[in-house]
């Protein structure tokens, strides 16, 4: 067999065998990672990525035999810094499938956090922040004490809940809502409709997120108004999380039952024609890519992968099909769009940008830089310095553009950049004091 250096085809992935005993046997799980490891390492390509691939080099070089005298307890160190951002398999590695080499860096991670919560299990302060669903549930119906006691002024609290839940004191959380998205979507009236709008007869349900139910309704509203404006008629639903919290703690068999029921409560809308929308793209990622490898059998979950969009994908449909409705007009200055990496790991292009230069006289710079957050990961007392650190390297690019506006389809990637931009630069080099999702700006140069 001739084994070409590097592949020229596009990426795929193999389904995730996880039922399978050998997934998580110790011994085999060890022989493959020293495998994928010993390619990594022979290449290194990756190295600017997140600091799996430093710490893993590191633990190479500073051993005589190399890989070799590698002692396996240490790959967990390697295991902890990675995000599962999926930038290494789909912008970096040469050997991905279906090269022979068949180096997939983030599902090997994955795997190791299966077999690790199988072998030891999942520590109870991590299990319980995966909750999102339940925390929501409790904490937005007391949303002004918990969003008091979470503010970082409150240092003795803080510190307490970095000793007991390991969410480091200086990470500014997510603020609680007691008016859900949920709750405002049946409580208020839906936007009227324009039946002169191009696009008008599409149906659509925009799938909540726990991240914009529950901390960010704003978005959702801001989604419903441009969608109703542009004759979609939009309602929105939320059966559960999606289960990637779950799923970046390697509780796989959770988010495989996640996927079954979220994906069997959508099919009857799919069937009467309304693609499911999502607001935060790590959703959609899942949806799109993740669950039809983890449950490649369930026709629910390869129906929906096949009728999910990004809100911002969604829109440029309606724009490049139909047209968009009359009505956009100029905004106050340029934007700086924040291009995250679930957003790029969908390999859709930058829908984001596309959508917003639909705004009359628009400027709009792309960064595609990391972050820093990768979802729970940034908020861990052992990982927040290293998610500013690389938080830093982007917003200084962000300062250099000089935007008037800030945002990203990642809702956390915003909330933590800005964070980033009160932190650790001074204020008199921008004007920044808000990140927005790009579907708030166009909802704001429709004056909606």
């Amino acid at each position: 067999m001739n084994i070409i250096e590097g592949g020229i085809d596009a990426p795929t992935r193999h389904p995730i065998d996880w039922a399978s005993p050998s997934f998580v046997d110790p011994q085999e799980l060890d022989i493959e990672m020293r495998r994928q490891f010993d390619i990594c390492h022979s290449c290194r390509r990756c190295f600017n990525l997140c600091d799996s691939f430093p710490r893993l080099f590191d633990l190479i070089d500073n051993n005589e035999d190399e890989l070799d005298g590698v002692q396996s307890q240490d790959f967990e160190f390697v295991v902890d810094g990675c995000t599962l951002c999926d930038m290494c398999f789909l912008t970096k590695c040469p050997y991905v499938p279906p090269h022979e080499f068949n180096i997939d860096f983030p599902h090997l991670m994955l795997r190791y956090r299966v077999a690790n919560k199988l072998n030891i299990a999942m520590k109870f302060r991590d299990k319980q922040i995966t909750e999102i669903d339940r925390n929501g549930k409790i904490l937005s119906k007391i949303s002004s004490i918990a969003n008091w006691l979470s503010k970082k002024k409150n240092s003795i609290i803080r510190l307490l809940l970095e000793k007991i839940a390991g969410i480091h004191r200086k990470v500014e959380l997510p603020k609680y809502h007691g008016t859900t998205f949920m709750v405002h979507a049946q409580s208020v009236e839906k936007p009227i409709i324009n039946k002169k709008a191009p696009a008008y007869g599409r149906k659509a349900v925009i799938f909540a997120t726990c991240y914009i139910n529950f901390h960010n309704p704003s978005i959702g509203i801001a989604a419903l108004k441009v969608l109703a404006h542009n004759g979609v008629d939009a309602s929105v639903a939320y059966p559960e999380c999606c289960g990637m919290p779950q799923l970046e703690q390697g509780d796989i068999a959770r988010t495989a039952e996640k996927a079954s029921s979220i994906a069997h409560f959508f099919r009857s809308y799919i069937e009467t024609g309304h693609t499911i929308i999502t607001l935060v793209p790590s959703c959609t990622l899942l949806m799109k890519q993740e669950w039809p490898l983890i449950i490649p059998d369930n026709k629910d979950v390869q129906l929906l992968s096949q009728n999910v969009a990004d809100i911002s994908e969604y829109v440029v449909d309606i724009s490049n099909s139909e047209g968009l409705a009359d009505g956009l007009r100029p905004i106050d200055g340029p934007i700086t769009l924040h291009h995250s990496c679930h957003s790029r790991a969908q390999n859709i292009g930058v829908k984001g940008a596309e959508m917003l230069r639909n705004i009359p006289e628009s400027k709009v710079h792309v960064i595609e830089r990391c972050s820093g957050h990768g979802g729970s990961w940034g908020v861990k007392k052992t990982n927040f310095p290293l998610a500013a650190k690389f938080a830093k390297k982007t917003t200084t690019k962000l300062i250099a553009n000089t935007p008037a506006f800030m945002c990203s389809e990642c809702p956390l990637a915003g909330k933590h950049l800005l964070q980033t931009l009160e932190d650790q630069h001074n204020s008199k080099d921008h004007k920044l004091t808000k990140s927005s999702h790009p579907i708030e700006l166009i909802s704001e140069a429709y004056k909606l």
